[in-house]
């Protein structure tokens, strides 16, 4: 029998949750880990209504500017089913907020007019459960050794989630700072 290290293999130093997918997230304390990474963790997407694509950053050219944007939970969800709404900061710092309602009724035409206007193009605010296969773009550099080089492929998503590699990332700062070097 062999005994076991209790030294620590690592520490996290921080735990970062994006409530849009491809957008500037949120810090948080603490979170519950399903098969499908951290609860609620890319629960919304912008989607381009013309190719029904979700938006992600993985093209660049075309979606960049969602890194301009900061999304963050209006509650704390405590579960899978929960939903909570989403404040979405704009790149010019004016707030949305996401399933807004006035006077008793969706207003959802407001962000998603919002959103189109930014990346001049009809898009739509969706969560991940509306979609059973969905699909995004992604930009491969021209870069040697790449299996594509300088092209732009559909890559598919597991059914009702907008998570396209991992469901969950971990960076160790020594990596953080080797690329700082590089």
């Amino acid at each position: 029998m062999t005994q076991q290290s209790s030294a620590p293999m690592g520490t996290v130093v921080s735990l970062w949750r994006y409530p849009i997918k491809s957008m500037m997230g949120e810090e948080i304390n603490s979170s519950y880990i399903t098969e499908r990474g951290l609860v609620r963790d890319r629960t919304y997407a912008v989607v381009d209504k013309q190719t029904d694509k979700i938006a992600s950053a993985k093209n660049p050219r075309k979606w960049g500017k969602l890194f301009d944007f900061r999304s963050i939970f209006v509650d704390s969800p405590q579960d899978v089913n929960d939903i909570p709404r989403v404040w979405i900061t704009f790149p010019n710092g004016i707030n949305f907020l996401s399933n807004n309602h006035r006077e008793g009724k969706e207003v959802e035409d407001d962000i998603n007019s919002s959103l189109s206007q930014v990346f001049n193009r009809q898009v739509a605010l969706m969560k991940s459960r509306s979609f059973e296969n969905p699909n995004y773009e992604e930009y491969w550099p021209d870069i040697n050794g790449l299996a594509q080089r300088e092209k732009i492929t559909d890559e598919a998503m597991p059914s009702n989630t907008f998570f396209d590699i991992a469901v969950i990332h971990i960076l160790t700062t020594s990596t953080i700072n080797r690329l700082r070097e590089l």
